[in-house]
């Protein structure tokens, strides 16, 4: 028994008391057998377009996919996606079908579906259809494709992402058939455009199963993203660490939080290690200005892949100054927050902590650091110390008559670093004098 929202059961008792069949379908399906709540609801016709919109001539509807069968009717202001059973034609772009031919089978439909544990429906009178073994795979935290999966991933290539998506956020394990098809296939990805690339890549990092995805399909990230495959098998020598660079890699993917600008962060952090590798005069291996030279690969990538200015900017920045020491004084700590800004310093505290966890035992535990640095900062924060030009207590008009106007930057950055380091000095006069000396 699926417990389905009111206003889509009106969407179902309409088109049933219209001579019609209407199931809901999909995602929805699967997270209620799952025992999760669905975020959007679904529902399979044998209605035709225009016979959809003449049975919901009374509500608002929006023709979103009308040539493949899809009308958006609006039900009590949820949005629901009504689509006609339907075949698939041929898939010559990799990516949408050529033709669609609509059915008043159910089975039709459920059978062009992309993985199992997606291809069920559901109707309060006929109960949960189920004839790929959907629900078993549920039990059994398996993702598998509906038919040949060369099938499916030739059809559509961002199916090959979606299945890595679904292993790393539902937990489950790849079938093996379709775990060997989406290596052999992986190339299909170049077709895809990247916004919808990027749009998977965030959900699939974001997984609590990140890890065992990140390591095992690796060679599909070298398709998405090529300049991480110099990291691939590259050992890293030293008693620190513990994995290769990807293998580290995945491991502080793993270990922040599930942020997407903090996972994204993590995946690009170390892209720089495999051009700037040295070996000191111990063996040991050394990455000098690593962090910079990866900020420019991040930018580069994140640029082609056509994500966002802000997510280009954020994850550049983080990735270049990832490797920063830990502040371990409370000047230290207001030079930070003054050079990043309190956003910035609370994601690189984060992002060091997620960086030792990719070490080796021994070499992961900066708790103390990080406890000291946090604690500091709230105190700078609620205590109202000055770290930035904003709290001081003179601004450049009040320098106006003392220093020359091209030396007024110089002179704010000398008495931010002045309060700074001794925030008694935040006071107008003080602060005036000092400016006087110096223009003395």
């Amino acid at each position: 028994m699926i417990d389905i929202p009111k206003s889509v059961m009106t969407i179902l008792n309409m088109l049933n008391s219209s001579g019609f069949k209407a199931y809901v379908v999909g995602g929805c399906v699967r997270d209620s057998v799952m025992g999760r709540q669905p975020h959007d609801w679904d529902v399979a016709t044998s209605a035709y377009p225009d016979e959809v919109k003449a049975v919901f001539s009374d509500f608002k509807t929006v023709d979103t996919g009308i040539l493949h069968g899809t009308v958006l009717v609006i039900s009590g202001e949820m949005p629901v996606e009504v689509t006609t059973f339907r075949i698939d034609g041929d898939y010559t772009d990799n990516r949408h079908p050529d033709s669609v031919l609509f059915t008043d089978d159910i089975r039709d439909d459920l059978s062009r579906r992309d993985f199992t544990v997606n291809a069920m429906a559901y109707s309060p009178e006929e109960g949960l259809i189920d004839i790929f073994g959907g629900r078993k795979d549920i039990e059994n935290k398996i993702i598998r494709c509906v038919g040949d999966p060369d099938v499916r991933f030739s059809e559509d290539a961002l199916r090959i992402l979606r299945a890595l998506r679904f292993s790393s956020v539902l937990n489950f394990s790849i079938e093996e058939k379709t775990a060997q098809s989406i290596l052999s296939n992986e190339r299909l990805l170049t077709s895809i455009a990247y916004e919808r690339i990027d749009s998977e890549l965030l959900k699939l990092l974001c997984g609590g199963s990140v890890l065992d995805v990140l390591i095992n399909y690796k060679s599909v990230f070298g398709v998405i993203m090529p300049e991480l495959v110099p990291e691939f098998d590259h050992k890293q020598y030293g008693k620190k660490h513990a994995y290769d660079i990807w293998t580290h890699t995945a491991h502080t993917v793993e270990a922040i939080e599930s942020d997407p600008v903090l996972r994204l962060t993590m995946l690009l952090h170390d892209s720089g290690k495999p051009a700037t590798h040295k070996l000191d005069e111990n063996g040991n291996s050394t990455f000098k200005n690593h962090g910079a030279v990866g900020g420019v690969i991040a930018e580069n990538i994140l640029k082609r892949m056509k994500f966002s200015k802000e997510y280009i900017k954020t994850v550049s920045n983080l990735v270049a100054i990832h490797d920063k020491k830990v502040p371990e004084t409370r000047v230290q700590v207001k030079e930070y927050m003054r050079d990043y800004g309190e956003n910035t310093f609370i994601r690189l505290m984060k992002i060091r902590k997620a960086d030792r966890a990719g070490l080796a035992e021994g070499f992961r535990d900066i708790n103390d650091k990080l406890i000291f640095a946090y604690s500091t900062f709230n105190e700078i924060i609620n205590g109202d110390e000055p770290y930035t030009l904003k709290q001081l207590a003179v601004n450049g008009r009040d320098l106006k008559k003392i220093v020359p106007r091209e030396d007024i930057g110089a002179v704010l950055s000398f008495l931010l670093n002045t309060v700074i380091e001794d925030p008694q000095k935040n006071d107008r006069q003080t602060l005036l004098n000092i400016a006087e000396q110096i223009a003395d």
